[in-house]
């Protein structure tokens, strides 16, 4: 037997069997919390954006259609949730030095060192790109979404997309090159 889509078990939510959305939250919530890391470097409240975005789930079910792909629909609110959450807390999302400069427990000298050096990096240099590029970076390189699904989302153009990720990918690989003392190739 075969398991149910994730827009058949979002109808289901919808039409009032809420129960369903405990399997969505078991197959979502790892890559929720991975967008919402990666967009915010923040672990507690990525948590606290995860769960938020359930709960939103919850109450807007009623808005769901069905019509396209569910993560699409998720994205969509997971970005307002993100927004909502930040504009609360009335500040601009900046990284702490501790949080920049967490090193891993278990590294091995050599060339472990040099790549997370590098990852730490890579980090640092999406952390300074604005909210907006980071999103659309992280959605297309880090989610594996099609720009036709990520212009869903955003509710803009293929062609828009298409062209905040190339703005994006240039700008990161400048603040990398910046960072690191390199000279871009």
């Amino acid at each position: 037997m075969t398991s149910p889509s994730d827009n058949q078990l979002m109808l289901q939510v919808r039409d009032g069997n809420v129960e369903q959305l405990g399997i969505l939250f078991d197959r979502y919530q790892k890559m929720l919390y991975n967008f919402f890391l990666r967009l915010t470097n923040d672990r507690a409240g990525s948590e606290d954006l995860v769960q938020e975005v359930f709960l939103r789930m919850l109450k807007y079910r009623h808005t769901y259609r069905g019509d396209g792909r569910f993560t699409n629909w998720m994205f969509h609110i997971s970005r307002n949730t993100h927004v909502d959450f930040f504009k609360k807390r009335n500040r601009e999302q900046q990284l702490s030095d501790e949080e920049q400069n967490v090193a891993s427990q278990d590294s091995n000298p050599g060339d472990l060192m040099e790549q997370n050096q590098e990852v730490r990096l890579l980090q640092t240099a999406l952390a300074q790109l604005s909210i907006e590029k980071r999103e659309v970076l992280i959605l297309s390189r880090y989610q594996n979404l099609k720009y036709e699904d990520i212009a869903e989302i955003q509710e803009c153009q293929v062609g828009t997309v298409k062209a905040r990720v190339h703005r994006a990918i240039n700008d990161l690989r400048d603040i990398y090159f910046n960072l690191s003392g390199e000279k871009a190739a």
